[in-house]
């Protein structure tokens, strides 16, 4: 066996990766698909073309594959995947049909619910319970509405009829033609419905959320063989043996095996986890306690992290592209930012979702404040590039005082962290340095990571960790009082953005 198949299935795209033995790419195909925006503040995904385009491209790469001589049943060792998290599908057990759009992490519409259970007095249990604040962006919420608002959905679940997934179980339903109902822990931890110390469904949680237990998947190590997918799928019966949300998939694709040890992914969002070890640690600065992995050989059973959530970071430049205009395709931002030194006092929040951490303010909006009449557009896609790095600033910092250790480097992936400059401000930032690694698909690579250490295609952490090499080591230019006084100014900003849309 010389390959590992990883499936990335993300917020805007769907994509394909094989990896060889070093962990090297060597086929990739990816198609975008596409956003439903039925309401402000609502976001919405057609989970058929989700598995539509990700059946799609995992044929392209393996049929790429082949045309170089490799045999797909002989050749493959194993499927390994990774997925977009919290969004939240709902589907027909017998048909295989979804019941509604799925209804993405980004949505906003049970920020209410989510304010009605905080004034109840539950933030406190379900924290302790999950590690998770309650917020929209999490899956139990979204279920629950489900369930409410799909006409007769709540008692066909209570009799066993629909299935309840996050994208990780929908890809396994259809990857098994609907043998197979599971997700994996990380996945798990992030439904507000799964207890971080039992290793379960919360049965106190699953009543005040009203959902049946008969609609959940069953959950599964990240690192095993879940199942064989059905031949009529790619051709040959292959086995999936890896399964980790995107950005625990990161983490594990940084090699970050180490409590101490953190990264941040430039996707879609922003998402920075460090490895806590085998204890959940529980944040008082409003992060989150979340599973990293469970269940590769050599490394702790259960492995915890701490996660910081933006909520756009590449979305903000897509917003620049589709929404404003101002460029026609993303790399351009970096060259148009570069035509400033700086934003002239104007500061972008892209809080167009709400903001994450360490705010979690589901009616913050984006809001663009300092403008002159010599601002430009350069101005403004350099305030872009800024907000990204800075609303990750804001994470690191409670993400330190939480660890009580310092960080002394972030190591970073995702598309946008091709973008030097972006990088480089990070490293201003943060005031430490910003680690690029040669191999930046870490999101696809870490699944595969988990699917090859379940068959033995990889032996253990060690070997994983010697295929880390780094690309490019971005150094802190900016003083301690300039970066003080950037950082206060964003705060400023940031709060101007807050409380601005209506239940």
């Amino acid at each position: 066996m010389k390959y590992i198949l990883a499936l990335d299935q993300g917020t805007t795209s769907s994509r394909a990766i094989v990896f060889d033995r070093k962990g090297h790419v060597v086929t990739v195909a990816q198609r975008e698909f596409q956003q439903i925006f039925p309401q402000p503040g609502w976001v919405e995904h057609d989970a058929r073309e989700i598995w539509a385009t990700q059946h799609a491209v995992a044929l392209e790469a393996l049929d790429a594959l082949e045309k170089g001589g490799a045999q797909r049943g002989r050749d493959i060792a194993a499927i390994g995947i990774t997925n977009q998290r919290e969004t939240t599908l709902l589907w027909d057990r017998e048909t295989g049909q979804p019941v509604a759009n799925a209804i993405v992490w980004q949505d906003r519409r049970t920020a209410a619910r989510c304010d009605q259970l905080r004034a109840q007095g539950h933030a406190a249990r379900i924290q302790q319970k999950t590690g998770l604040v309650i917020d929209a962006y999490f899956s139990g919420t979204k279920l629950e509405w489900l369930l409410d608002n799909v006409p007769g959905a709540r008692e066909r679940a209570e009799a066993g009829e629909l299935a309840f997934g996050t994208i990780d179980s929908w890809l396994v339903w259809n990857l098994t033609a609907g043998r197979v109902h599971a997700t994996d822990a990380s996945n798990a931890s992030r439904t507000m419905l799964f207890n971080l110390h039992t290793q379960d469904w919360d049965d106190d949680l699953l009543k005040l959320l009203r959902v049946p237990r008969a609609v959940l998947p069953d959950v599964v190590p990240s690192s095993g063989v879940v199942a064989e997918s059905e031949s009529s799928v790619f051709g040959v019966a292959l086995p999936v043996a890896g399964i980790a949300g995107d950005q625990q998939a990161a983490t594990f694709g940084q090699a970050c095996f180490a409590p101490g040890m953190a990264k941040n992914t430039y996707g879609t969002g922003c998402f920075m986890l460090m490895n806590t070890g085998a204890q959940p640690v529980a944040s008082r600065n409003r992060l989150l306690t979340t599973v990293g992995w469970q269940g590769p050989s050599g490394l702790h059973r259960t492995a915890y992290c701490l996660e910081g959530s933006v909520f756009m970071a590449g979305a903000t430049v897509q917003w620049l592209r589709d929404g404003l205009q101002v460029i026609k395709s993303a790399p351009e931002v970096e060259s148009l930012a570069a035509q400033v030194d700086d934003t002239g006092d104007v500061y972008l929040v892209p809080a167009f979702a709400g903001l994450g951490t360490p705010d979690w303010d589901g009616y913050a909006r984006g809001t663009l404040v300092g403008m002159t009449r010599g601002t430009t557009r350069a101005h403004i896609a350099r305030a872009a590039l800024e907000a990204v790095a800075l609303q990750s600033a804001d994470v690191f910092s409670a993400m330190s005082r939480d660890a009580r250790i310092p960080l002394r480097e972030l190591r970073v992936d995702g598309g946008a962290s091709r973008n030097n400059l972006l990088m480089q401000m990070q490293a201003d930032f943060l005031g430490v340095p910003v680690v690029r690694p040669q191999v930046t698909e870490t999101t696809a690579l870490g699944a595969a990571y988990l699917a090859g250490l379940a068959t033995g295609f990889w032996q253990d952490a060690q070997e994983i960790s010697a295929q880390w090499q780094v690309d490019r080591r971005f150094d802190p230019h900016l003083g301690e009082s300039e970066r003080t006084a950037k950082l206060g100014r964003w705060r400023e900003a940031v709060e101007r953005a807050k409380g601005w849309a209506r239940p």
